[in-house]
């Protein structure tokens, strides 16, 4: 029961991350230490799988595809994605800086604690570090295309945004912001409950994640240095995304006003600015940081325990 508690939490971590923009989920698999056994758990199922399920054999198969950590895990995503939307949405409208002070220690300490763990930083491990920080970083200059509702476009969004959530560096969130969508999908959908936007969203994130789970476990298993190093590079990358500083830079119409959807200015991207001065509100921030690092250690320090 303890065990499932742990690991509902961890869900819940996960989840959390996956809403924020430029956090992500599997970056928090990553240093919580369930990284690789997610992956091996959801490209089992295969045609295995399938072959148990038909015949019956119902222990078999939930052992094969090691159901009940998928089920506690997901279930603890599912609750942190459904139940912390609206408090998210609340906190990023009059909180942005501390919020964004949070996440920023907790992923600066991950380039460390995540780092730490490639066994020899050989050349190619380097290579990779520096391409996956190169591309992470990259993301923060592209802009954002405009929102799409149409069904084909919808998976696609799915396919991608999975992807990049269980990929440690890459935010879900923040790829669904650069594909017009994020708004659509992770504040009106969810809060609303529109299942004409949802389901497609699903469907492509179901296909998404079974086929790239295999590809993230041949080559983890192949290239586990190289493939830790490119990891961390794109966490580090990621870091300019979540600098609590930002000029936030809006999108405009035809006529050159600020463009409004639902009441609300449409986000084109974030400019890294500096603090405007050194307050209390600098210093709160400050904290923060240091609240997300101790975060990270804390929680290296209990997986290192039960260890």
């Amino acid at each position: 029961m303890k065990e499932h508690l742990n690991l509902f939490l961890k869900g819940v971590a996960m989840g959390t991350a996956n809403i924020i923009p430029g956090v992500s989920g599997g970056t928090i698999a990553l240093i919580t230490g369930i990284f690789e056994r997610l992956i091996n758990a959801i490209k089992s199922f295969n045609l295995k799988a399938a072959k148990l399920l038909l015949k019956g054999r119902f222990s078999e198969f939930a052992k094969h595809t090691d159901l009940v950590f998928l089920i506690v895990l997901f279930a603890g995503v599912g609750f942190a994605i459904l139940s912390l939307a609206r408090i998210f949405e609340f906190l990023f409208k009059n909180y942005p800086v501390y919020i964004w002070s949070y996440f920023f220690g907790l992923i600066l300490a991950s380039v460390y604690f995540v780092g730490k763990t490639v066994s020899r930083w050989s050349t190619a491990a380097v290579i990779s570090f520096i391409a996956g920080a190169g591309f992470a970083i990259s993301l923060t200059f592209m802009n954002p295309a405009t929102e799409n509702s149409s069904f084909i476009y919808l998976i696609i969004c799915g396919v991608a945004a999975v992807c990049s959530m269980i990929l440690p560096g890459i935010s879900g969130s923040f790829i669904l912001i650069l594909m017009g969508n994020y708004q659509l999908v992770f504040i009106d959908a969810i809060n609303n409950l529109r299942f004409d936007i949802l389901l497609p969203v699903v469907i492509g994130a179901a296909f998404g994640l079974l086929g790239f789970s295999y590809f993230l476990s041949w080559i983890f298993k192949k290239f586990r240095d190289q493939t830790i190093a490119l990891l961390t590079g794109f966490i580090l990358g990621s870091l300019g995304i979540i600098w609590p500083w930002k000029k936030t830079i809006y999108m405009l119409d035809a006529a050159g006003e600020i463009l409004i959807k639902k009441g609300e200015p449409v986000v084109e991207r974030y400019l890294i600015s500096l603090p405007p001065s050194l307050d209390t509100s600098f210093f709160t921030a400050v904290a923060f940081i240091i609240a997300g690092i101790a975060s990270i250690w804390i929680i290296e320090k209990y997986a290192a325990a039960k260890q």
